[in-house]
């Protein structure tokens, strides 16, 4: 604490004035404490590391005052200390005296502190601030007969100091299970909010698979390209001059209508995780449920339909590169057919996401599954193998972006304080040390 010579309007706190009393017995130092039943929580702190420092507790309370609850559990927190205690019961009504003392000493007695000592200060009027002398007379030559006792004062000491170290036994053991309960709760909020976006990435899988994508605008421009025969004039003969012109506007309409259903696809499964990690939060009392209230954190983050945008866009064209470096013509059609890269990388989207997996109907000039085109023009093991890689590569996406959604979340953990993994078994081996010190 910040020592000083006198009272000052900046001084912090915790800073103590230090000042001399020709009334005060040589080798007393009186250590006034904040009141332990303040409004203010920080007078609470100062006041228990006060009394940690102390050599004897004098403990004061009042006739009206000594049956509340912060006196017995300063009064608990002594005796669990073995602190050398002393109290003195003040303001005290002459007419009840008699009464007043003895109910006090039969609940000291149920509490296991009957032999403590004690004196009472009778309810009288103040003189300069001060009690008549012989209101206090009995504590001063108590105070005064422990200065000049040296065998005493140490045994007063010795006691108190004792009494600190074995409730380390407990108290250090205590602490430390406390930050094992930290950890394992971080660990499991950690876990509940991966829980949630693998959920999420797997129904992704899922949704990328079965066809489920293949319906609405997605459908209605894949049979508008297979039935306006741009599907077929996707295919150039080699010996047949120039071919057919494309249709770009079905490519591009088409293109973006995979690209929306992906990103809404994405968007969803986001909403859904961050929907299902909060609510995970919320089901664990105390720590978590005070996190997940934390304002914005119960829905996604507002750059994120942006982030899908360019995820998926950036996905789309590795695909397409794919299909250009690695989809080597069969060479038993090479000679003859060659196709267009922007078309084949569409028609393979459309069957990597699952068509004919849906019972939707395929529509009029759609009988040519895309699958079967492209293990015809590439080969079962060429197909195979890009079909992994741009799976591979989706997820690949999805998941960083899923993990820059949950970095969120990793913030809200920091911010309510990291727990030292290790300090637990620091302490269970402080409190070891410490015995054999002893």
């Amino acid at each position: 604490m910040e020592r000083l010579a006198e009272p000052t309007r900046d001084a912090t706190p915790d800073s103590v004035v230090l000042t001399s009393s020709p009334s005060l017995p040589r080798g007393i130092a009186l250590l006034d404490t904040p009141d332990i039943d303040s409004v203010v929580e920080e007078h609470h702190e100062i006041a228990h590391r006060m009394l940690d420092a102390a050599d004897l507790w004098v403990f004061v309370t009042t006739a009206s005052r000594y049956a509340d609850a912060p006196s017995w559990s300063l009064l608990r927190r002594a005796k669990e200390r073995g602190a050398r205690l002393v109290i003195v019961l003040s303001r005290v009504p002459p007419r009840s005296r008699e009464v007043v003392v003895k109910h006090f000493g039969r609940m000291l007695h149920e509490y296991g502190l009957g032999e403590v000592e004690r004196f009472v200060i009778n309810e009288t009027s103040v003189r300069d601030g001060r009690l008549p002398e012989i209101e206090i007379a009995d504590l001063r030559m108590w105070l005064s007969a422990l200065s000049v006792d040296d065998e005493r004062r140490d045994a007063a000491v010795k006691a108190t100091l004792n009494g600190v170290l074995n409730s380390f036994r407990t108290r250090l053991p205590a602490l430390a299970r406390h930050l094992e309960t930290q950890v394992a709760l971080r660990a499991d909020l950690r876990s509940d909010v991966d829980a949630a976006y693998m959920g999420a990435l797997a129904r992704i899988d899922e949704a990328t698979r079965d066809g489920s994508l293949l319906r609405g605008e997605v459908l209605a421009r894949w049979q508008d390209f297979a039935g306006s025969g741009d599907l077929m004039r996707t295919l150039r003969l080699r010996r047949g001059g120039k071919g057919h012109s494309q249709g770009p506007e079905r490519v591009r309409g088409l293109r973006a209508a995979v690209r929306a259903g992906l990103e809404a696809l994405v968007n969803s499964a986001v909403q859904q995780a961050t929907e299902e990690a909060v609510a995970r939060w919320r089901q664990r009392a105390g720590a978590g449920d005070r996190l997940a209230a934390t304002p914005g954190l119960g829905r996604p983050a507002e750059e994120i339909a942006r982030r899908t945008t360019r995820t998926i866009a950036a996905w789309q064209d590795h695909v397409t590169e794919l299909i250009r470096t690695e989809g080597v013509t069969k060479r038993s059609v090479a000679k003859l057919i060659s196709f267009d890269v922007d078309s084949l990388s569409l028609i393979f989207m459309i069957g990597l996401l699952g068509y004919g997996a849906t019972d939707a109907p395929a529509g009029a000039g759609a009988g040519a599954l895309p699958q079967r085109l492209l293990r015809g023009l590439l080969g079962a093991e060429s197909l195979r193998n890009i079909s992994a890689k741009a799976r591979s590569d989706l997820r690949a996406r999805v998941g960083l972006l899923f993990d820059e959604e949950t970095l969120r979340y990793v913030d809200v953990l920091d911010s309510a304080g990291i727990p030292d993994e290790a300090a637990a078994t620091r302490l269970y081996q402080a409190t070891y040390n410490l015995e054999v010190a002893r």
